[in-house]
């Protein structure tokens, strides 16, 4: 049975369709003891060497006249089945025009507050990371460290249900909120899960998020998680829907506090301390300079956004709705990466915070995510919602892709690349107002759908027209200013940034 090859676009499309199925069917019924749902996951989460490294040459698939995977499909049930002898074979052709060489791999291994990593992911301070066996489990399959879910002397009363999302197009979601408070463990459950962490994983590093209602408390607990044998305290300063006065957020937002809690936590450990900020506010610098100021070792950034999810035009309630009711909680997931990426290149540029250690998070789905904030300034990450998307198994490909775009860039570390795109974010008047990049058409991969012509028409500069016979573009360069909409919008990637002129 022959299949079509195919191209980059539609690879793409075809793998973003996949369900990623636990216990996937189209592998557990290859007669060729392939592993179809490892390759489209790889894909998906942008790791085409992984992808590679799972399919071989493609050509056991490619020759396969059973396609029991594509009868074993989930996705058949809702519509029609992955086309996953095209996608194994699009990638076995890719790995063939690539030379089948291996590419260089670089050792994760990097130090984050003086403390050794076995690589930079952790999970975050969340549900994900909030008893031994789910904390046990991520460490067995390659996670460095977890901050554990925030503790505190209290046990809080949750909601029911207490998640949402917003969701675009085929994605399954791309913003989630959450309105979940800390641990609903009591505090002698925590230490004793943090202890046989310890002592079951000694190399990988623990990290114990606090919570405190006044100074009294900040001491008390960071004296507990350091008898308990941590690694590293991280001060939550910043959960934005605590159900009280003077917790969370209330505290990120205040200096003062930030400085008062921060002293007190450190009178009550030798450990390295993270004070995690809030983005609810304008500017980070002021809350980070006060953590420093009073023996924080390093800034974790950014928790959860403030947001109301929707509102449900039948019957005017919002989500989560909790008996008809619901109330302002955290937005985290895909779309908070710019906000995140934003504040810790604020902190990074500013003059006495810019060697301080950062943690960071907000949005990191994929290992090129990852990379945009190593390149910002970050020697730790941790995440939280993809985990809660995907599972525990993400961490395959973001250490591979990582690891294999280090080698590609000729990086021996990961500590060589940290911060190494600040010096390309500029001020606003630095930037070069005196040249126009034009768009490049490629009109062979054009569709002529009219998607540009439609922005740049009802959006931009009306620089563009239409061929009346193909539908393709035809650009006016007297009305073009290359603010290159045009490009963004594209479906098929056909619009590329042309070379640079003076205006």
């Amino acid at each position: 049975m022959q299949v079509t090859v195919l191209n980059e676009f539609s690879a793409k499309n075809e793998s973003d369709g996949c369900l990623l199925c636990s216990t996937a069917p189209c592998t557990t019924s290859c007669p060729h003891k392939l592993d179809p749902a490892k390759v489209i996951r790889s894909l998906r989460f942008e790791n085409i060497n992984g992808a590679a490294e799972a399919v071989g040459d493609g050509e056991l698939c490619k020759a396969c006249e059973e396609k029991s995977c594509i009868e074993a499909c989930l996705k058949g049930k809702i519509d029609r089945p992955v086309r996953i002898p095209q996608l194994m074979e699009f990638v076995g052709n890719w790995q063939k025009h690539k030379g089948n060489s291996k590419p260089t791999k670089v050792n994760l291994g990097i130090e984050f507050c003086g403390v050794p990593c076995e690589n930079p992911f952790f999970l975050s301070s969340s549900v994900v990371a909030s008893n031994y066996e789910m904390v046990a489990r991520a460490f067995a399959l390659g996670w460095a460290g977890a901050a554990f879910k925030t503790i505190g002397t209290f046990v809080p009363q949750e909601v029911s249900p207490r998640f949402s999302t917003i969701r675009k197009e085929g994605n399954s979601f791309i913003g989630f909120k959450n309105i979940e408070q800390i641990s609903d463990h009591s505090l002698e459950e925590n230490l004793a899960y943090l202890q046989r962490l310890k002592q079951d994983f000694p190399h990988k590093v623990i990290i114990a998020s606090i919570l405190g209602q006044n100074e009294a408390e900040w001491t008390f607990l960071a004296q507990q998680v350091t008898e308990a044998g941590v690694d590293i305290i991280e001060c939550n300063f910043s959960c934005p829907h605590m159900t009280g006065e003077g917790l969370g957020s209330d505290v990120g937002q205040n200096p003062d506090l930030v400085a008062l809690y921060t002293a007190a936590t450190r009178r009550g450990t030798h450990l390295p301390v993270l004070a995690k900020m809030t983005p609810n506010l304008g500017n980070m610098e002021l809350p980070a300079l006060a953590a420093m100021d009073n023996g924080a070792t390093g800034i974790a950034a950014i928790n959860t956004i403030k947001s109301i999810m929707n509102v449900h035009l039948d019957d005017f309630n919002s989500e989560p709705q909790v008996d008809g009711k619901s109330c302002v909680g955290g937005y985290s997931g895909k779309t908070v990466k710019p906000i995140a990426l934003r504040f810790i290149h604020d902190l990074k540029k500013h003059p006495d915070l810019q060697d301080t250690p950062i943690s960071g998070m907000g949005g990191i789905e994929t290992w090129r995510d990852a990379a945009e904030f190593i390149a910002l300034g970050c020697a730790n990450l941790q995440v939280t919602t993809s985990v809660m998307q995907y599972g525990y198994r993400i961490i395959d490909d973001l250490k591979d892709g990582l690891s294999t775009y280090l080698g590609e860039k000729g990086f021996s570390s990961v500590q060589e690349m940290v911060g190494r795109a600040l010096p390309n974010l500029v001020s606003a008047d630095q930037l070069n107002r005196h040249s126009i990049s034009y768009p490049k058409f490629e009109r062979s991969q054009c569709l002529g759908c009219g998607r540009c012509y439609l922005s740049c028409w009802d959006g931009g500069h009306q620089a563009l027209a239409r061929d009346g016979a193909t539908g393709k573009p035809i650009l006016n360069p007297k009305m073009c200013v290359g603010c290159q909409l045009c490009m963004v919008v594209c479906p098929v990637g056909a619009i590329s940034a042309g070379k640079r002129v003076e205006a």
